[in-house]
């Protein structure tokens, strides 16, 4: 009767821990949805809702993200032309010129810039580097190569935090501390929103070579 009950017992614990665990599997990927979509809309939201309130005198809720959603699409309507193009250029070099403004626009604008992996300055390397103790290993993007004061090869690599990328950190390691991955971009990206979730099944690593193009 002993052994019944600890058979059970056993059962139910299996049972309870089983689903229990593909209850996080399924919540958690959604959970961290809402949270980086609930900020984004709170921020963005608070950003244009209070001067389209003092215009119009009107406020709901989402009225900030409607009129975002307006000013990217008449933006995406005036790169499509050659003359909306050509004034918007001449919109961001006048921004680029301002003494403060420049300051935090350019690397602002090189940042969303590297997002995209079809730009001339976009993340094109995936890299690895062992943080924050040796065989624990941050993901990283390679954004640029330079020398220090004894003309060493040091790699500039881009640590994107979890769950926003954005928000990240930027360190200068010697080329043999810096690890080549077989990771794309996109690939890197999917793992950092999902807090690591969305990771491929197998990540090779190889030492970088002196010589890269970045």
């Amino acid at each position: 009767m002993g052994k019944l009950r600890y058979l059970i017992a056993l059962r139910l614990r299996l049972h309870f821990r089983r689903t229990m665990i593909a209850g996080v599997l399924l919540l958690v990927p959604i959970v961290i949805t809402y949270i980086v979509l609930r900020f984004v809309f709170d921020f963005m939201d608070g950003v244009l809702k209070p001067g389209i309130e003092g215009a119009f005198g009107k406020s709901f809720p989402g009225l900030g993200i409607i009129t975002l959603l307006v000013l990217v699409y008449v933006a995406g309507l005036l790169w499509d032309q050659a003359l909306g193009r050509r004034l918007l250029r001449m919109g961001q070099e006048s921004l680029l010129s301002l003494p403060v403004v420049g300051a935090v626009y350019r690397p602002a604008m090189q940042l969303i810039n590297s997002f995209s992996s079809n730009g001339a300055s976009g993340f094109k390397r995936v890299v690895a580097i062992e943080y924050p103790r040796p065989q624990t290993w941050a993901i990283g993007f390679l954004t640029a190569m330079t020398t220090d004061e004894n003309d060493r090869s040091m790699g500039i690599v881009y640590i994107p935090t979890a769950p926003t990328p954005n928000s990240g950190w930027v360190a200068m390691l010697p080329v043999e501390d810096i690890y080549d991955t077989d990771l794309t971009v996109q690939q890197a990206m999917s793992m950092v929103l999902s807090g690591g979730i969305a990771a491929p099944a197998r990540i090779n690593k190889a030492i970088l070579k002196e010589q890269v193009n970045v």
